[in-house]
């Protein structure tokens, strides 16, 4: 069985299907239609929805965190345990929400079938949001699509919302809300099962050890935003999943004198402040990683273990020498990340093995560390390609090199070629001329509808000469750049 809380009613599950999404789930089992399918992909934001999760700050002080997501691209698996607020939820006695209120005198609604969407990233702006930020307004609203092209003056409502803040039903449940979700906290393995499909939510790596070995040809779910396509997009039948968001040791972040460990199931927004902090490009990056529902639910364990040729982080975390830590049963096993992919959608993990953290190196003054991401658009695209440069030189002498790109072969990979031109040479645009000819040795990229071959190889080239003249001339320097 799992628990959880729609909006404030607690609901008790166990006989659903596992391969239901949270949107089937509000439409189609408890009659909430307001949240539509747009795309049932996670791209156009129509079917966002907001998650309240306990967490309990440095202080020691318990809060409720809420995060927007695509409800689309969630299984009710992952409910156990969280609140989830649709927007029927926000109007209150008869009054429309604040969020509501602003999309109306702002105008901000057209034909209005994108507008649940919209007003629900802006109800989650609004409880993360202690003042107007257009930044914050634009990052949150960048995985919302409105066809009618009613930005400005939806824009216009996020900071009316924001920047008049009012206390409203939500703040004043909080420690009632609180204490139901501690009363529902789990403590053991939660299960849905329909009879001939099933998912298992563990809570302890040593459970997720166990029923991996139980349920080899299981699928492991993490933020689900890959493979719940496989359902929504292929209408595959998913018989048994694990899902791993609940273990809270593959939830932590630690920093060392040496490294940072991140484990394997966190989001790719709690993973930002930590390597921002160490590797800005990386931040730079994150923010240009899909959408922000996409980013609070994806995780970066799963973009590794998705092996995807153009996944985001895999070309940057093997450029600054990342590792992957495995676990299978007791025994744990550290690989280098270039190592764990082997071909397309092919790697080195063994059968009942998974990821339980990846390990990344703390930055040092003598790294020159930078990251390049083109695509067709800024937000919410995938990479034509990606590339990351990380050269050690001492005394104008490359004395260590890194470079490893994505979307340009069946697996994130370091350029050998390359890097063997640069290694001990100067540091100057002769040599960079000879190494940008090499990446024709290590690659034969494909053409597909993001790009044609000869434009990757080319825009590889070019994103070594740029990263070569941002370092002579720091001050004209644009980083993670897309060319459209």
């Amino acid at each position: 069985m799992i628990q959880f809380l729609l909006n404030q009613e607690l609901r008790s599950e166990h006989a659903l299907d596992p391969n239901l999404t949270v949107l089937n789930y509000l439409r189609e089992h408890v009659g909430k239609s307001g949240t539509k399918e747009g795309c049932a992909s996670g791209d156009c934001g129509a079917c966002t929805v907001v998650v309240g999760e306990l967490q309990t700050d440095d202080a020691g002080r318990e809060h409720i965190r809420y995060r927007s997501l695509n409800s689309c691209l969630t299984f009710v698996s992952s409910l156990h345990g969280k609140q989830l607020i649709s927007v029927e939820d926000l109007k209150h006695q008869g009054e429309l929400h604040s969020v509501q209120k602003a999309m109306v005198e702002c105008h901000g609604s057209q034909c209005g079938f994108c507008t649940p969407g919209f007003v629900m990233s802006l109800f989650a702006l609004q409880k993360n949001s202690d003042a107007p930020d257009h930044a914050k307004a634009h990052e949150a609203l960048a995985g919302n699509l409105c066809r009618c092209t009613g930005y400005r003056p939806i824009l216009a409502a996020a900071e009316q919302s924001c920047c008049a803040k009012q206390p409203d039903q939500f703040d004043a449940r909080e420690a009632e809300t609180i204490a139901r979700l501690k009363a529902i906290a789990p403590t053991d393995i939660g299960e849905l099962n329909s009879g001939d499909k099933r998912c298992l939510v563990p809570l302890t790596v040593a459970d997720l050890a166990d029923l991996y070995d139980a349920y080899p040809q299981a699928r492991l779910l993490a933020g689900g935003t890959d493979l719940a396509l496989e359902v929504t997009q292929f209408h595959r039948t998913l018989p048994v999943m694990i899902y791993v968001g609940n273990v809270a040791e593959m939830k932590r972040i630690e920093t060392f004198e040496d490294r940072i460990e991140i484990g394997a199931a966190t989001a790719l927004s709690d993973c930002y402040e930590a390597l921002n902090a160490e590797y800005p490009d990386f931040g730079e990056l994150l923010h240009r990683f899909a959408s922000l529902q996409i980013r609070n639910q994806g995780t970066l364990g799963g973009n590794i273990g998705n092996a995807s040729p153009i996944g985001d982080s895999p070309p940057l975390l093997i450029a600054l020498g990342a590792q992957v830590v495995l676990c299978k049963g007791e025994t744990r096993r550290t690989l280098n990340l270039e190592d764990y992919f082997i071909d397309y959608k092919v790697t080195a993990r063994q059968e009942s093995e998974f990821i339980e953290k990846i390990i990344v190196p703390r930055a040092s003054v003598e790294q020159l560390f930078r990251a390049y991401k083109v695509s067709k658009r800024l937000d919410d695209d995938i990479s034509a390609v990606c590339a990351a440069f990380n050269l050690r030189v001492e005394n104008g002498v490359i004395t260590d090199a890194r470079m490893a790109f994505g979307g340009m072969a069946a697996i994130p990979k370091r350029a050998a070629h390359c890097e063997a031109v640069l290694l001990g040479q100067p540091f100057n645009n002769a040599v960079v001329e000879r190494a940008c000819a090499a990446l024709a040795e290590d690659f034969t990229p494909l053409s597909d509808f993001r790009a044609s071959k000869e434009y990757r190889l080319l825009s590889a080239q070019n994103l070594l000469r740029k990263y070569f003249i941002e370092l002579q001339t720091p001050h004209i320097e644009t980083r993670v750049t897309a060319y459209v």
